[in-house]
């Protein structure tokens, strides 16, 4: 199948060529020692691949926000050790002071991190003397960040035309899925969305009910929409101030044959914090001193069955205030209803943002779905259906 972007398939002779390389390494520090190496992982396929095709590779990366000015606190040097140990194999470190001799230094096969990109200003601002200043180190530039494919900045989208430009393993593999979940899915389709307000995923809902056949909302998103239908939803988290746009994403579903599926059990307490006493009940019969804090059972059975008639889901947000057990119940239990669909090779499933990630790994199933996507604020811009300035540049 042709692709709209270049891959590494199409990179031809590299032995002896510099390649720079985006990939996402600002990763959760503590104590001088990496706390999660998701991100390094992903490297792994594009950064091995071309070093042992006898490509320099020189890796592009930001960490932090330095606002355009150098500090120790945000050095990628810190990175070098760990990434070293993710990879297997040595890795240089490369200050943007005196870059061009140490480049020139590099043999075939060798692995470098070029200092924080964020260190200079017109990073941020593709400024072209910036992107000049990149690309004169290289011959070749391939783009394995989709999480920052939502900015245009020099590393993500000014390179891509300065230099023949390809998408690294990751990147093909994130594209690839989310053409699979949105761009031409198998119907009928589902939308999870889930999380705390409305407000933050306004545009990701009004774009879903063009899209998918079922819109399955959850989270404090869901009692916005109970609420906007005349559920009084007692101390709960709620934007009362959005019923009329919760009314107008509810009536576009409805001209676009969208179900949106809100819950009608829910659970509740009347203190936020871990096992508090909790009832499960209907959810016109709310307290108005109680908080409703997950979805019920019966709502949970039933958003199953929907999935287990979907060809295609994505799913973005928790159902519940699921950090804070027993809140994570309706999460764990469709999640792992999505997991064995998926397994059983009757769905394609793929998720993304930070939260949901987190979710799906409590529920065990983070590796069972067909595709986890990492990203958060790239995630969520693709689900509005706006254009993503790095994934664009790769597709001139």
């Amino acid at each position: 199948m042709t692709k709209p972007f270049k891959t590494l398939d199409d990179i031809g002779e590299v032995a002896g060529r510099r390649v720079l390389v985006r990939e996402d390494l600002n990763v959760p520090m503590a104590d001088g020692r990496v706390t999660d190496d998701t991100r390094l992982r992903a490297t792994l396929a594009t950064v091995t691949e071309l070093a042992d095709k006898g490509a320099i590779v020189l890796v592009l990366a930001h960490f932090g926000r330095p606002k355009g000015q150098p500090s120790a606190e945000f050095s990628l040097e810190q990175i070098v050790a760990p990434y070293a140990d993710v990879l297997g194999r040595p890795v240089r470190f490369i200050d943007w002071e005196g870059a061009e001799g140490a480049v020139a230094a590099l043999s075939a096969g060798d692995i470098a991190v070029l200092e924080n990109t964020r260190f200079f200003g017109g990073e941020e601002k593709n400024d072209p003397a910036v992107v000049a200043r990149f690309a004169a180190l290289g011959d070749l530039y391939v783009n394995d960040a989709f999480s920052a494919a939502h900015r245009a900045h020099a590393s993500t989208e000014g390179l891509a035309r300065a230099l023949p430009a390809f998408a690294g393993r990751a990147m093909e593999a994130e594209l690839d899925a989310l053409e699979k979940a949105l761009g031409k899915p198998e119907h009928p389709v589902a939308a999870v969305v889930g999380g705390a307000k409305v407000s933050t995923k306004l545009d990701v809902l009004k774009h879903l009910v063009g899209k998918v056949d079922h819109l399955i909302i959850g989270g404090g998103m869901a009692n916005t929409f109970l609420a906007a239908r005349g559920v009084d939803v007692g101390k709960s988290l709620c934007e009362h101030d959005l019923a009329s746009v919760a009314d107008e994403i509810m009536a576009a579903a409805d001209a676009a044959r969208c179900t949106v599926h809100l819950p009608y059990d829910v659970v509740v307490a009347k203190e936020f914090r871990a096992d508090p006493p909790t009832r499960t009940v209907n959810v016109h019969e709310v307290a108005a001193d109680e908080m409703i804090l997950d979805v019920g059972p019966a709502a949970v059975e039933s958003l199953a069955d929907v999935l287990k008639n979907c060809r295609t889901l994505v799913w973005n947000g928790p159902m519940g205030a699921f950090e804070t057990p027993p809140f994570d119940t309706a999460t764990v239990a469709l999640a792992r209803t999505a997991a064995a669909l998926t397994q059983d090779g009757s769905l394609v499933s793929v998720a993304g943002g930070g939260d949901t990630v987190a979710a799906l790994n409590q529920a065990g199933v983070g590796d069972q779905f067909t595709f986890v996507s990492t990203a958060g604020g790239a995630f969520l811009e693709w689900m509005e259906g706006r254009e993503l300035p790095g994934v664009a540049a790769l597709t001139r």
